[in-house]
């Protein structure tokens, strides 16, 4: 468990705070004297799995996704007229 003075310790709280959320255990010293425990309230809070192939099935790519845009829309995106 890691040990760090009660001044460091302040200057870093919120980051402190943050890893004990996670699972993280510190001691605090003071004059080198460890005086109190951080730790966590209960189960470190987990992430969200991320699920594989939850759209499979309703999503659909065009045969010709990537055939040169029409020349109308071309010059739309240059500031050009098409005529």
């Amino acid at each position: 468990m890691p040990r760090m003075n009660s001044s460091e310790a302040r200057a870093q709280l919120s980051k402190l705070v943050d890893l004990a959320g996670k699972g993280e255990s510190f001691v605090i010293a003071k004059v080198g004297t460890p005086l109190a425990r951080l730790v966590p309230l209960g189960e470190p809070a987990r992430k969200a799995k991320f699920k594989f192939d939850t759209m499979k099935g309703s999503v659909r790519i065009a045969d010709d996704f990537d055939a040169p845009l029409p020349e109308d829309i071309l010059a739309a995106f240059e500031g050009r007229d098409s005529g």
